[in-house]
């Protein structure tokens, strides 16, 4: 297997990967990063951004991220396509399988391999990526603005994500497919409690309908043990709300995780408890997950490498 050695190794290409290769590049710490299965990151399949500082007129999600990667690039930033298969940080140098063929060596890796959001799975939500359907209400919920939005979810973060969506829009269909909701008895009061939102207990998003975007949904609502109600609920905007994956996989046998599989770090740093391994961006924020917060934890990761190779 061929192998290869780098002071600095940075595992995907979101804003915190990148982030952290121009910080890691101006420190001239020759900064190898391997953007992923999506090179770019989330940010890719999101059509405006509106909220990263520095474009007061918004930009593309795919421009912004391509800003970044002639950044990183500018700084000396090696930017490969491959896909980390397997870890090793049991001894230093760390070693990281890329694509299952080669072997890379690090004396510090920076692990941004981000987030997967969890999809119901219908061919619709691809059809309307970017076009109304979106995974983060935070991110895209100031286009609804007035307008009529459904959040499929029964836990703390689907009511949130309502509630949050109930401060814009004029409308919120909350669709739940039990017939209770999981969040904690605050979260459900105030959902219950709130004017514009409404419960739809017991129902599934079967598909989603349209001309030049997301117009409705296809609903099916259980009436009892054999017996179901289809019909069409016109909506503006469908957002998911049903979790995240962290894509840590490769790395669970030596970090420690949550119960969700994010990377625990030290309160408010990227430090694993493996000394010159850094976690940044959405793999380790169950919390925030924006583009300004991974960008942020990028910077702090890059800053640490810097320290512990120093050391």
């Amino acid at each position: 297997m061929e192998k290869e050695q780098v002071k600095c190794l940075i595992i995907g290409s979101g804003p915190a990967g990148y982030t952290a290769a121009i910080y890691a590049g101006r420190a001239n710490l020759s900064p190898v990063i391997y953007a992923g299965l999506q090179p770019g990151g989330q940010l890719t399949t999101t059509t405006d951004v509106e909220n990263f500082p520095g474009y007061p007129q918004g930009i593309g999600g795919p421009e912004l991220m391509e800003d970044l990667r002639k950044q990183a690039e500018r700084f000396g930033a090696d930017i490969r396509y491959g896909v980390a298969t397997k870890a090793d940080l049991s001894h230093q140098p760390y070693t990281i399988t890329i694509d299952g063929e080669k072997e890379i060596e690090a004396q510090a890796i920076i692990i941004a391999t981000g987030a997967t959001a969890k999809y119901l799975g219908l061919e619709d939500e691809k059809k309307y990526a970017g076009m109304g359907v979106s995974a983060c209400a935070t991110c895209d919920g100031f286009f609804y603005r007035k307008k009529i939005v459904a959040v499929v979810g029964g836990g703390d973060t689907a009511c949130e994500e309502a509630i949050y969506l109930a401060g814009l829009a004029s409308k919120v269909y909350l669709i739940v497919r039990k017939p209770y909701l999981r969040a904690s008895k605050v979260m459900q009061e105030r959902v219950l409690n709130h004017e514009k939102i409404e419960v739809l207990f017991e129902h599934n998003a079967v598909g989603l309908f349209g001309e030049d975007g997301v117009e409705g949904v296809h609903l099916v609502k259980r009436m009892g043990e054999a017996d179901e109600q289809r019909y069409d609920l016109p909506i503006d905007g469908f957002f998911l709300a049903i979790g995240h994956k962290p894509n840590s996989d490769i790395f669970k046998p030596y970090l420690d995780t949550d119960e969700t599989g994010y990377i625990l770090t030290e309160a408010g740093t990227p430090r694993t408890k493996i000394p010159g391994v850094f976690a940044a961006g959405d793999v380790a924020d169950p919390h925030y997950r924006q583009a300004i917060t991974a960008a942020a934890s990028g910077c702090m990761a890059a800053i640490e490498v810097e320290r512990y190779l120093q050391q």
